[in-house]
């Protein structure tokens, strides 16, 4: 059985995150990738959006990693020449019951550091996006979007070069602890690692059930919320912000989202699923359109073509209060070296560097 310091599985944008920040600390890492290519699942199916971090419980690993994110995020990709640009993010009230809940936003946000926006009344949210209606709304100057797949690829540049490798079409079988470390079953290969990392996404549970001597009261249960997009077809983008409606039960509410050659995505919805399916059912437009013109009333009959969609990893299920990011070592689970990455989700992608710089402080202490 072939030894090995340090065995990331996965490699998403978090895993890869991970990997190269242990790998640029000293130590000697193997990731493993069920599938061929870095980043198919969640990490690239998403809004490719930089969060500010306005909505997480002031104090929470989820609220202070996409804070730290945030600037990591946008100093790393102004430094490797990847295209990030903060164009802002409207967060719009579009009645008068809803103006309490972003004024009770905008205190929160505040609490956990974000510093920087700006209240609009009705008339000056409509100066800056002429098509939006509303009552008022927050300005987030340093929201905004990026190229995810150049991200992920230097996060992988940045681990080969220290050293790291990544292992494709290697999925993790099985896992057992023993006296030198964690032996490990994946396709093709066996090993046994000092350091073993679960940065799976959504399958980060399954996986922590395959490993020996794992307490099954410590793994959560995966829970499976799908988000549809849809492309604005056939017209030019009405927006030149991100604009996004107040967040609803298990997501942020259907968005506008631009992409970085102008496109107009509206998205994502929730869809509790109990299998992975990336179809997306074109019936349920018609809820997008309804949900869209609340603050985009001019959106016209047959603008909405189905796009593509994503799973959300969530531990908690339809109608529970939200999670937050889970960082569970062996202090909770008993198994010396083991690290669990649990229920991470948006703003995942862009509190990815803070994540892995907290999760190495805590493997290091």
């Amino acid at each position: 059985m072939e030894q090995a310091d340090c065995v990331v599985i996965g490699a998403g944008v978090i895993g890869l995150a991970v990997a190269r920040e242990l790998a640029l600390a000293g130590r000697e890492v193997i990731v493993l990738e069920a599938a061929g290519a870095i980043g198919t699942e969640t990490s690239s199916r998403n809004s490719e959006v930089i969060h500010a971090g306005l909505y997480y419980p002031p104090g929470s690993l989820k609220a202070r990693a996409c804070v730290e994110g945030n600037k990591r995020l946008y100093a790393y990709c102004a430094a490797r020449g990847i295209e990030a640009r903060a164009i802002g993010k409207l967060l719009v009230a579009t009645g008068e019951a809803q103006t309490g809940k972003l004024a009770a936003i905008k205190a929160n946000a505040e609490r956990c550091g974000v510093s920087d926006l700006r209240w609009l009344t009705a008339e000056e949210a409509h100066t800056l996006e002429r098509q939006v209606r509303c009552t008022a709304a927050l300005f987030s100057p340093s929201s905004g979007i990026l190229d995810s797949h150049a991200f992920m690829l230097a996060l992988q540049g940045d681990m080969e070069s220290a050293g790291g490798v990544i292992a494709f079409n290697s999925a993790m079988r099985s896992g057992r602890a023993g006296a030198g470390g964690i032996a490990i079953a994946a396709d093709a290969m066996e090993l046994e690692a000092r350091l073993v990392i679960n940065a799976a996404g959504l399958f980060a549970p399954a996986l922590a059930r395959t490993i020996e001597g794992m307490p099954a009261e410590a793994i959560p249960k995966a829970y499976f919320a799908k988000g549809n997009y849809f492309a604005l077809s056939g017209a030019r983008s009405p927006f030149h912000h991100l604009i996004y409606p107040m967040p609803g039960e298990a997501g942020l509410g259907i968005h506008a989202t631009l992409d970085l050659g102008g496109g107009v995505r509206f998205g994502p919805d929730v869809e509790w699923v109990e299998a992975i399916d990336y179809a997306v059912d074109s019936a349920r437009a018609e809820a997008f359109y309804s949900a869209i013109r609340r603050y985009w009333p001019g959106l016209p009959e047959g603008a909405l073509a189905p796009a593509y969609s994503g799973i959300r990893p969530k531990i908690v299920g339809p109608g529970e209060a939200a999670a937050g990011f889970m960082i569970q070592g062996p202090q909770r689970h008993g198994i010396a070296g083991l690290w669990n990455l649990f229920g991470i989700e948006s703003p995942g992608l862009t509190a990815s560097l803070a994540l892995a710089a907290e999760l190495r402080h805590r493997i290091e202490a």
